[in-house]
């Protein structure tokens, strides 16, 4: 069951962020993501009325949308615990195994980068996602013998950004798969809000409004403007946030009206200015920036494709029109 806030009063410190997670699917609850709420919905339900483990779940989409808390919420949902652990911590098949033979019947194992799961943890997986059950070989050598353990039957959660990485026949196990999208102004607008109050601070809708239309369409990202805004709102407002407080945090941020941060407009600067507005590859380019390869593709280019600053090509990155009306740069001579 779940338990009201006491008396409505704003939380404070550690316990005020952890609050943030939203612990159920209803509407008021987690905001946004429709579709996948319903089919989950449908899919949790049944499961229940059948008194069986949900199907095993995958989850991908950029970083900061939601996949660890809708991981949290389908084993509040099924009235299970959860064990959380990711791809990088799990080194060795033991490590794995460890913590299948100790999961309960119809338990929730989340596995967070699950495209970066080694390939002998990974094959562990196979019969235990299949038929609950894993194959353990004890000794070495010709005296090696095979141990077969069974399971209880579990639902694994596995999240990536990088859902291309997944190999074929991991992927192939998962009967559901939700690829998570960025989110509408107006569901960030209505979490801001939702934050506000769980933090104590008033948000006028026009500066919710401000901060959802800077918040990259991710929610994590909309809540870690917010809190930077109530610092401003403290420190040289009235303590509320209205619309002149949230331009202002945003501008010292250095986010733009769009949402673009610096090193989104100093890729797109690059690729402009340095590159002739591409191709350029992206070793190339991650060279020019002296950043991470990774920090690009996760971080800066899903965004800036999903708004048409920039277009993928075989030859490398390309800057669109958008891209350079967005610089204040002239496009006279490009071809589009």
């Amino acid at each position: 069951m779940r338990t009201e806030r006491l008396a409505e009063l704003p939380l404070e410190g550690d316990a005020a962020l952890l609050s943030l997670r939203p612990a159920s699917l209803d509407d008021e609850e987690f905001i946004g993501q429709r579709e996948i709420k319903e089919k989950l919905r449908i899919y949790i339900a049944a499961a229940k009325n059948r008194g069986e483990s949900l199907d095993h779940v995958l989850l991908h989409g950029p970083p900061g949308l939601g996949k660890t808390t809708l991981a949290q919420i389908v084993a509040a949902e099924m009235g299970v615990n959860i064990r959380v652990s990711s791809g990088p911590a799990i080194e060795k098949a033991g490590d794995l195994a460890a913590i299948l033979t100790n999961l309960r019947p119809h338990d929730v194992f989340f596995i967070d980068e699950i495209h970066r799961l080694r390939r002998n943890v990974e094959e562990i997986l196979y019969p235990a996602m299949e038929d609950y059950k894993i194959d353990i070989i004890l000794g070495e050598g010709p005296s090696a013998q095979s141990l077969r353990i069974d399971l209880p039957p579990f639902t694994l959660v596995g999240a990536t950004t990088r859902a291309g990485l997944i190999s074929a026949p991991m992927r192939d196990r998962f009967e559901v798969a939700f690829r998570m999208a960025f989110y509408p102004v107006e569901d960030l607008c209505a979490i801001v809000i939702r934050t506000g109050r769980i933090l104590g601070i008033e948000v006028a809708e026009e500066g919710a409004l401000e901060i959802a239309k800077r918040a990259r369409g991710t929610p994590r990202i909309a809540n870690r403007l917010l809190r930077r805004t109530r610092d401003v709102a403290e420190v040289r407002g009235k303590g509320a946030i209205d619309l002149e407080i949230a331009k202002e945090s945003l501008d010292m941020l250095r986010i733009d009206e769009v949402g673009l941060d610096e090193l989104d407009r100093a890729v797109l600067h690059a690729i402009v200015s340095t590159f002739d507005g591409g191709p350029v590859g992206l070793e190339t380019l991650a060279a020019a920036l002296s950043e991470e390869k990774d920090t690009i593709t996760d971080m800066v280019e899903p965004f800036l494709l999903q708004e048409g600053f920039l277009q993928r090509t075989p030859q490398g990155r390309i800057a669109t029109e958008r891209a350079y009306k967005h610089l204040g740069r002239p496009t006279a001579g490009r071809l589009f």
